[in-house]
């Protein structure tokens, strides 16, 4: 019914002409031809505090968080907007137990599959399944309140998920003690998430950013084996000139990965602190965005405007030169991290580029 209803205001939405066309290989390209590039931080939960609310309030609630995005854009002069970066949305969807905070950004409780009796008799659930309604919902509103930049949709990575829904250590386990039982969830994953990521692009979202942080910790066989293959099937299947895919990983052990994870196809690669975004560029596509990567936790919230300025303007000057990288965030900033030091990060980039 929700799905429904969701789909309905797309279609009225699309014949009214309010949300915005755009070419993203264009857009992609003109961004790696400018020479003064706008940050793109992965900045959402933030607004609760210019809105007043909690988080609990706000991820229960489409209209408030297609008002915190475009809160948020008309504040920060950013490169795109950036839909909230929920992992415990999909998994919810599969009928996981999500534990919710006023303050912090909600997680999933124990394991939802816990044998192969319970994996081969999950369903793969309808894209508007528990939150994922209000997700499309407020996506579908956000782009048509944000005219002025790109809009992407945040969703999970298909191994990620697996690891939301067996638990990480039995996901990790599984990739050695029982290939076929984890390929079997994967699969039903991957199916799920091309479904909600092709719901996205019919809202008229712009693009959509992938976090598939847990395939950060694998060999590079396993990560290529249960986390590139099926990303690459994924975006095969959502990808287009008017949809761009961004691939999120802040794991540590991505630079042994680098060289998969160079051929997964999409339009730009953000990475976490965990690495120095100096040596991944070179191993990246040219003709990709390559994005990251100052401390979201560490710094964003826990640091102080001057320690901020600092590392801003130290990525900057280690990476500006490649015409490709566009400073970020390494991860999603924290919904308390507090906007003077927010303020600082965009200070910072605009006095790196008056150079």
């Amino acid at each position: 019914m929700v799905y429904t209803i969701i789909v309905a205001a797309i279609v009225f939405l699309k014949q009214e002409n309010l949300t915005m066309s755009m070419n993203m290989k264009t857009w992609v390209a003109d961004t790696i031809a400018n020479p003064c590039k706008k940050a793109l931080p992965i900045l959402s939960y933030p607004a609760i505090q210019l809105m007043g609310i909690s988080v609990r309030k706000m991820i229960s609630n489409s209209d408030s968080q297609a008002k915190a995005m475009a809160l948020l854009a008309e504040r920060f002069d950013t490169a795109a907007s950036v839909s909230l970066m929920d992992l415990s949305l999909e998994a919810e969807a599969f009928g996981a137990q999500v534990r919710q905070f006023d303050n912090e950004v909600p997680t999933i409780i124990g394991e939802f599959l816990t044998d192969e009796s319970s994996i081969e008799s999950l369903s793969v659930p309808k894209v508007g399944a528990g939150r994922t309604g209000l997700a499309l919902a407020a996506v579908a509103n956000a782009v048509t309140l944000i005219q002025d930049r790109p809009v992407f949709a945040g969703v999970v990575g298909p191994f990620t998920l697996v690891g939301r829904l067996m638990g990480v250590s039995e996901a990790m386990m599984s990739c050695y003690d029982d290939p076929e039982l984890l390929q079997s969830l994967l699969e039903k994953c991957t199916t799920f998430l091309t479904d909600y990521i092709q719901a996205f692009r019919a809202t008229g979202a712009n693009g959509v950013l992938m976090a598939e942080p847990l395939a950060g910790v694998l060999s590079p066989d396993m990560a290529e084996e249960f986390s590139a293959t099926a990303i690459r099937r994924i975006i095969g299947a959502t990808r287009t000139d008017e949809f761009a895919f961004i691939y999120h990983n802040c794991g540590n052990a991505i630079k042994r990965q680098a060289e998969s994870i160079a051929t997964l196809g999409a339009d730009g690669y953000h990475f976490g602190n965990a690495v120095q975004m100096s040596e991944m560029l070179p191993l990246m596509p040219e003709d990709a965005l390559v994005m990251g990567n100052v401390d979201a936790s560490g710094l964003f919230r826990n640091g102080t405007p001057e320690t901020i300025r600092t590392d801003t303007l130290r990525v900057l000057c280690e990476c500006g030169g490649h015409k490709n990288f566009v400073i970020s965030s390494g991860c999603d900033i924290p919904p308390d991290a507090p906007m003077t030091n927010i303020n600082a990060f965009f200070d910072a980039v605009a006095e790196y580029y008056k150079r």
